[in-house]
């Protein structure tokens, strides 16, 4: 194999090993941008729920207020019960989004020989 043959035939292979370096490269940002999607898709929602947190924490506090003047324990209300439901659903969201869900307790439970149905 001459000089110019011996040239032509490594361009071919870096060029081969380059598309290649290229095509894994490429798969690898697809994927660490599909990450990145869908971290920020999470952070958004988590976002959106705690801005309708807040919502429902005033309009809470805008019922006990107005009932205040008017029963003696405002807790009672159905209204206020209402409210303060929504908020933990919303707040046993939040925690599953944030990834504080207590896994540990479950595990303890089981060490213990309770089991949950």
């Amino acid at each position: 194999m001459n000089f110019w043959e011996k040239v032509k035939k490594d361009l071919q292979k870096g060029i081969k090993e380059g598309i290649t370096f290229v095509k894994e490269g490429a798969t690898v940002v697809k994927e660490k941008a599909e990450e990145l999607t869908e971290e920020a898709k999470r952070q958004y929602k988590t976002f959106d729920l705690k801005t309708k947190v807040q919502k429902e924490i005033a309009e809470l506090g805008g019922k006990v207020y107005d009932l205040s003047a008017k029963v003696k324990n405002p807790m009672l209300d159905s209204k206020v019960k209402a409210v303060v439901a929504r908020i933990k659903k919303l707040e046993a969201l939040i925690t599953r989004l944030e990834g504080k869900a207590k896994p540990q307790a479950k595990k303890t439970a089981t060490k213990k020989g309770t089991s949950r149905k």
